[in-house]
């Protein structure tokens, strides 16, 4: 992770270092998340391998599991890309764009990205998952609720973050068009 070089007053044009920090811990935390989930799968289905192929009783479970973690990891993956600004982009527009026009357009797709976590991911994963309550999964027989629970999870992560980035954009935008181009968070130089 790189370090901030920026000032702690929002006052001087630039973020308080503890929300750059916060934002960085986050991001530590969910790429830890999704790595640990990552070689979960991947020991789930070598396992899944091995029972089927060596002891020829495949354990049934694993596929269901896989499939769950895969679901976790995308949410994970997604919030994590939202905090280190590293996510999908095209910039053909954006890059046609003077200085002014970049930095409002990363303003606009940051208040988009805030609201549609806010209303379809968190809102909407929670009505999902609480109507999911009472089924089940078919072979590990838990709440599909539990499976479903990671996308307001996810999303209200999304939403914290997203709130940083907008407060980023208007405070300090030269720091938010740097990190939206190249991935930094920080805006700095490492």
């Amino acid at each position: 992770m790189s370090t901030t070089t920026s000032t702690a007053t929002s006052a001087g044009g630039r973020m308080p270092p503890v929300l750059l920090r916060a934002r960085e811990v986050l991001a530590a935390v969910l790429a830890w998340t999704a790595a640990a989930l990552l070689i979960a799968m991947t020991l789930l289905v070598l396992y899944q391998v091995f029972t089927r192929y060596v002891l020829g009783a495949p354990a049934d479970f694993t596929e269901e599991l896989v499939r769950y973690c895969l679901i976790w990891t995308g949410f994970v993956a997604a919030a994590y890309a939202f905090a280190t600004r590293r996510h999908m982009a095209l910039v053909v527009v954006r890059d046609t764009l003077p200085t002014a026009g970049r930095r409002a357009l990363v303003v606009a797709v940051d208040l988009l990205v805030l609201v549609f976590a806010l209303a379809v991911i968190t809102i909407g994963g929670a009505l999902l998952a609480y109507a999911a309550r009472h089924e089940t999964s078919a072979l590990l027989g838990i709440p599909r609720s539990i499976v479903y629970g990671v996308a307001p999870i996810a999303g209200a992560l999304i939403v914290l973050v997203q709130l940083v980035n907008v407060w980023e954009d208007v405070v300090d935008p030269d720091a938010a068009l740097a990190g939206s181009e190249d991935g930094d968070t920080t805006g700095g130089t490492a």
